[in-house]
């Protein structure tokens, strides 16, 4: 069988035998335990050293290979390029771009180091799996070595529209880079698109039959391959979690209210700021909610090195302020805002014990915290999604969930008023639709389907 290499910007090994924290991981370590493999890619560490050796860890048939970053190079490839410029040019959010061509170079120098320690441990046979915008120009640096195995690449953030890419000052390289790989999957159409514009006009490329892009002696192949999760075990997870000690306080303290929730990392994308003012929206527009319901916001810090985060930071909890202060009462407060993280169980269980799910964000890949929160209901008494028109997402869940358009406050509030009015029927009958499209398209159908159509390219067609 066919060896799996997979290669991602941090790899996660597991430790004491416990579940992997997240859907990315959970379906990595499904592939590899299935074709036997390795994970490569850079140990969490950043180090003085400027060529470090590769760590090696071995857990049944699968190899762990990791190495550091020395801390410059860290600075300028993650912080820098990685988050300061393809991440908020992939969000469609260009007033936080900042371009710098030293930056750019270290994410090539980056791209060149991990391609020049993962080279001499592949083996001939060995199908190459990349994850995610760290590492577009990961190809172009393995071919320049001698690589010639198949390689794919999945991007799991969205990818920009033309008019947006070519602001980037080296969008052309970036795409050159990027059609070196022999398979390329995207979470949504849009994003196929969206792609396939950049290769025509950024490139004056042709693509065949939907899919297929013309090169010089090639083909790339170009599809959609929308994320899932392991509906099993996050139901699992969540029935078992109402009864700990962490779902008993909650349920304690909200005294028979009804509980609205968010989960979402700290990350202007996730439109965090226009939440809290279409629940204030929703506080103004519908006063016979108040006293009656709970918003609580789980918001974990991330990338803390990048001032825009900490600008969110700060203005998140100025509106938690405002709102609390405008219409809290000595015995209830309408919004509790956490601004740290949970353990996945744990997190599984408080989203089963919300009546309303609401996920609005400006911009998303997919947003797995939506089809988290179908998958934990308890099936007898399921809660309402609120989501939004621009998740990944949407295109899946859109027949059951109640979309709307993040940007409209009224709408969200509006959306908040149908969700915790909707009668019974009615939500187990939206539940239903979604989890059979959850189940149909799982985590392992989402690896599944893309190791298969990686192992079917010929790059030589």
């Amino acid at each position: 069988m066919t060896r799996l290499v997979v290669v991602s910007n941090r790899v996660a090994i597991p430790t004491g035998g416990g579940t992997p924290p997240g859907g990315l991981a959970v379906a990595v370590l499904a592939a590899l335990k299935e074709h036997g493999g390795m994970w490569f890619g850079w140990s969490g560490e950043v180090t003085g050293d400027a060529d470090p050796e590769i760590g090696i860890t071995r857990r049944r048939n699968i190899t762990y290979a990791t190495v550091d970053l020395e801390r410059t190079e860290h600075e300028q490839y993650y912080n820098g390029f990685c988050n300061s410029v393809l991440w908020p040019l992939c969000h469609y959010r260009t007033h936080y771009v900042e371009y710098s061509r030293q930056e750019w170079h270290a994410y090539n120098r980056v791209n060149e180091f991990f391609a020049r320690k993962l080279a001499p441990l592949l083996e001939p046979g060995d199908l190459i799996w990349v994850h995610d915008y760290h590492l577009f120009s990961l190809a172009r640096k393995l071919r320049d070595l001698g690589v010639r195995n198949r390689m794919g690449f999945f991007l799991h953030i969205p990818f920009p529209a033309w008019g947006l890419w070519r602001s980037l000052p080296a969008y052309k390289e970036l795409l050159q880079h990027t059609c070196e790989y022999d398979l390329v999957g995207f979470q949504t159409r849009d994003d196929l698109v969206a792609f396939h514009n950049c290769a025509i006009y950024g490139l004056n490329l042709e693509v065949e039959d939907g899919r297929k892009i013309k090169l010089d002696h090639r083909s790339l192949e170009a599809d959609v391959f929308p994320i899932g999760i392991d509906v099993k075990a996050v139901a699992s997870m969540a029935r078992e979690s109402v009864g700990s000690s962490t779902s008993k306080r909650l349920l304690r303290s909200l005294r028979r209210r009804r509980l609205i929730i968010g989960v979402d990392r700290l990350d202007y994308s996730k439109g965090l700021e226009s939440r809290f003012r279409a629940f204030e929206r929703f506080l103004e527009r519908f006063p016979r909610h108040n006293r009656k319901c709970v918003f609580l916001q789980v918001a974990p810090q991330s990338r803390k090195d990048v001032e825009a985060y900490g600008e969110i930071r700060r203005e998140l909890e100025e509106a938690a302020g405002h709102i609390n202060g405008r219409f809290a009462d000595f015995d209830w407060v309408p919004i509790r805002y956490l601004n740290q993280g949970f353990g996945r169980k744990t997190l599984m269980g408080l989203l089963r014990t919300a009546q309303v799910g609401l996920v609005t964000p400006l911009r998303d890949g997919m947003n797995l915290v939506a089809k988290e929160y179908v998958a934990a209901q308890d099936p007898k008494n399921p809660g309402v999604l609120v989501l939004s028109r621009l998740a990944g997402a949407a295109r899946e869940l859109m027949d059951g969930a109640v979309m709307v358009n993040p940007f409209d406050l009224d709408a969200v509030a509006e959306a908040l008023d149908t969700a915790l009015s909707m009668p019974l029927s009615e939500r187990i009958e939206r539940w239903k639709t979604m989890m059979a499209v959850l189940r149909d398209h799982d985590i392992n159908a989402w690896r599944r389907s893309y190791v298969e159509r990686l192992e079917g390219c010929n790059p030589d067609a």
